[in-house]
């Protein structure tokens, strides 16, 4: 096993999840392997979590190591207030010494100590236009992070990310395919029904589009139905 308190064996554990990440696999299993080593490079993390925000306050809390990051979660979105929030929408690095001192977060700090979390840290690990979200750990000590485990919590935030980022890319891929897919199917049947060329039935299928200000894989799914119906 690979020394990670040096610098070779941090870098060769990061490589080990790098490759990991490269494999075909979800979001949800790249996101908890990040979390389960967040705890496993840092030993004061005692748990670690993903939070996601969306607009309109909606979130999703992914990749928990225990139950726990999910209620402080929910916690945050309910206060509008907190180190995850905060990391994921504004700052970039926010470290939480001890929560029982801490005046930034007036709700939740004590909400906090109540569960028996003293310190936290958390990291942006994505931004979109829809999107936000942080890479999320906490310890039942305070002063449990420094500035090494920033270090090491923002590389991870970054494989994160890239795991995010590579499923949103191919959601947009499948729905640009799926779409490209249906106008096909769409200009086939005025082809054939119309007796028209490729070129022509595609301006058919647009000019209905524009006049009805429909989009135009839903015209061509229109065109699709009135097939099978």
């Amino acid at each position: 096993m690979a020394d990670l308190t040096s610098p070779h064996g941090l870098a060769q554990r990061m490589a080990e999840l790098a490759r990991a990440s490269a494999a075909p696999r979800s979001v949800e299993e790249v996101l908890s392997d990040v979390t389960a080593t967040a705890r496993e490079l840092m030993p004061g993390a005692d748990t670690a979590g993903v939070l996601l925000v969306g607009r309109g306050g909606k979130f999703e809390s992914l990749a928990a190591t225990s139950e726990l990051p999910h209620q402080l979660d929910e916690l945050q979105m309910t206060f509008d207030e907190g180190p995850c929030v905060q990391a994921a929408l504004d700052d970039v690095i926010v470290r939480t010494e001890d929560f029982r001192a801490e005046e930034r977060w007036p709700k939740y700090a004590p909400a906090c100590v109540e569960l028996g979390v003293l310190s936290g840290l958390s990291v942006k690990l994505y931004t979109a236009d829809r999107t936000a979200g942080a890479l999320n750990l906490f310890s039942f000590r305070p002063h449990a992070f420094d500035a090494r485990d920033e270090t090491v919590a923002t590389i991870l935030a970054a494989h994160a990310a890239a795991a995010i980022l590579a499923s949103r890319h191919g959601e947009q891929l499948v729905s640009a395919l799926s779409t490209r897919d249906r106008i096909g199917q769409a200009k086939g049947i005025i082809m054939e029904r119309y007796g028209v060329d490729d070129v022509r039935a595609f301006e058919m299928l647009r000019q209905i589009s524009q006049d009805g200000n429909i989009r135009l894989a839903e015209v061509a799914q229109r065109v699709i139905d009135t097939r099978n119906s």
